[in-house]
């Protein structure tokens, strides 16, 4: 008669539990399946063994092994007849968990999180039957790829040095419906700390702001966690970036429609005063906050692209600098003569600075070139215009704090 290894099922079980506890220790097997170590046709009880060392408990895992395009929310799941899970672990490419629950009986688990898409994911399971003995599965799947995206451009850049009054501004691609959950995604932070709100100008972009203006020096830190995110039905963001910048020095200046003067003021103290030609009859400055937004050293100006036909086409204005979206600059004029300069207001709506052609530094639009930076604030006053729109440029600073927060998905 042969030998065998073990000496009845007692012994066979032993083994068995032992060799699972290390199977499963190191890595997650398909079906668990431990017989005795030796086997002989003249051999007593090898079959029933072997039969005895199989773990009664069936693992389901749904999606199957290989699957792509798993609905990121509702595709996943495990269950298990004749046992109770014991581990069920979920990680994405990353190697990060997913987390997920058991239901009371243990019979059933799935994320309590959505998927991301576009994603390849482990799943791996265990499950005891009431002998002790442990089912595993193990399965790997990609999630859907998602034919429609959305992305935010940004302002400011990363890395730059802005004036106090800049708002981070996020312009979608496309429409968001889901605006609290993109809302969620985004986050602002300061040094030192202040609270920053967010306020929506309609389903396509999102600024942030304090109450009051940046204090001179501030670090800021945009994060955007949009992968993954849904902001409309079946269109999901793709970024994940950080962007940050610094807070310069306060300068402020009021340009006085009336008085045909520009006051710059830095830090409280006024720099100097400019004289100015604002907008003619007809053809009014807005009145209002509103901040730098773009700058220019030479840049061409048309009627036509802010709706005024064919007036003017001038293709080499000299250091101009954009106040609203809507075409309003500050920027310097060397067709007119240098008394037309704080006595007469002959622009189409901009504010206008004496220039020499091509722009000289040493002319008044020159220096305030110079001593000017993205997010510096320009205040106009007495004019006889409109107020500017809080959402024409980055003028959100119009809006009352409350009014403010009223604009934002977190109430």
């Amino acid at each position: 008669m042969s030998q065998q290894c073990g000496t009845g099922r007692r012994a066979a079980r032993s083994r068995t539990g032992r060799a699972l506890a290390l199977g499963t220790a190191a890595v997650f097997s398909t079906i668990v399946l431990l017989a005795g170590c030796g086997s002989s046709q003249h051999g007593s009880g090898s079959s029933a063994d072997a039969a005895a060392a199989v773990s009664s408990a069936v693992v389901i895992v749904t999606p199957g092994d290989g699957a792509a395009e798993v609905p990121a929310e509702g595709g996943v799941g495990v269950s298990v007849s004749s046992g109770r899970l014991s581990q069920v672990q979920l990680k994405d490419d990353k190697g990060m968990p997913v987390p997920g629950a058991v239901a009371a009986d243990g019979t059933s688990w799935k994320p309590t999180t959505t998927l991301m898409p576009a994603t390849r994911y482990t799943l791996d399971a265990i499950a005891t039957d009431s002998g002790g003995l442990q089912a595993a599965k193990h399965v790997t799947f990609t999630t859907f790829v998602p034919r429609n995206t959305f992305i935010a451009f940004y302002t400011p850049e990363d890395g730059s040095t802005v004036g106090v009054g800049m708002e981070v501004s996020l312009h979608f691609n496309r429409d968001i419906a889901d605006r609290a959950t993109v809302q969620r995604a985004v986050q602002v932070t300061a040094k030192p700390s202040v609270t920053i709100a967010g306020h929506w100008f309609g389903a396509k972009r999102l600024d942030f702001r304090p109450e009051h203006y940046w204090k001179p020096g501030t670090r800021v830190l945009l994060s955007l966690r949009f992968k993954g995110v849904e902001g409309a039905p079946g269109v999901y963001g793709t970024q994940d970036k950080q962007v940050s910048f610094t807070v310069g020095r306060e300068q402020t200046s009021t340009a006085d429609a009336a008085a045909d003067t520009l006051t710059v003021r830095r830090g409280g103290q006024v720099l100097r005063t400019l004289l100015i030609s604002a907008g003619g009859p007809g053809h009014d400055s807005y009145n209002g906050i509103m901040v730098i937004s773009e700058m220019y050293r030479v840049t061409r100006m048309n009627s036509r692209s802010v709706g005024l036909g064919s007036e003017y086409d001038i293709p080499a204005v000299p250091h101009a600098m954009r106040l609203t979206d809507s075409g309003t600059f500050v920027h310097g004029v060397f067709w007119r003569p240098a008394s037309a300069f704080g006595s007469q207001n002959t622009s189409h709506g901009c504010i206008g600075l004496y220039d020499t052609k091509g722009g000289g530094d040493s002319t008044p639009a020159g220096w305030f070139f110079d001593h000017s930076m993205p997010g510096d604030v320009v205040v106009v006053i007495g004019s006889h215009g409109d107020a500017v729109a809080p959402d024409n440029g980055m003028s959100g600073w119009n809006l009352p704090w409350a009014r403010w927060l009223a604009g934002s998905a977190h109430h």
